[in-house]
């Protein structure tokens, strides 16, 4: 009773947060809808067993992914706000404040991979997925998983028709998810 407590009350936040961009279908923020619906689900479904054996080679790759994913959150994010110039002249009301940026983000972080907030949103959802993994949670996963790969390219199409041949340089001298692979 308890899961489906937090899965309707996550459910109703994320929804309440996706408002706007669900009336987009087709921007980046419609399918990261989907992509925290599906990391919620993950948390729920696999969060009993957390803990219950550290040392096991999942649960420390679990661990591992959950702190990597926080680093990724957190450079991208102050990197994002310090350098991206938001403001509400980029009238796009799908985005949330802290996107409607009007400068490139090219350096820190974001010199190296062109999305590390959707990155760190990936790493999250294999962690919580590894923490136990089974054959529900292996379809949820690469559900989010692919949920987050049409966010970046949704992203990148936004951002291509915004900063237009700028953001075309950087995408080839930067991967997506993973320095020099993906």
């Amino acid at each position: 009773m308890a899961e489906i407590i937090a899965l309707l009350t996550g459910t109703a936040v994320n929804l309440w947060l996706s408002r706007r961009a669900l009336r987009a279908p087709g921007g980046h923020g419609f399918y990261r809808f989907f992509a925290w619906e599906a990391i919620l689900c993950l948390i729920i479904l696999n969060h009993e067993p957390w803990g219950e054996d550290p040392l096991s080679a999942h649960q420390i790759a679990s661990w591992l992914l959950m702190l990597l994913s926080i680093l990724l959150v957190q450079q991208g994010a102050s990197q994002l706000v310090r350098g991206g110039r938001a403001t509400e002249a980029r009238a796009d009301q799908t985005l949330y404040a802290f996107e409607r940026t009007t400068c490139l983000v090219s350096s820190g972080i974001y010199a190296y991979i062109r999305h590390p907030m959707y990155a760190s949103l990936l790493a999250l959802a294999w962690a919580a997925y590894l923490q136990d993994p089974n054959p529900v949670g292996t379809a949820i996963a690469v559900f989010a998983t692919l949920s987050l790969l049409l966010t970046a390219l949704a992203d990148e199409k936004e951002c291509l028709a915004y900063f237009g041949g700028e953001y075309a340089a950087y995408m080839r001298r930067t991967r997506r998810f993973i320095p020099w692979l993906i």
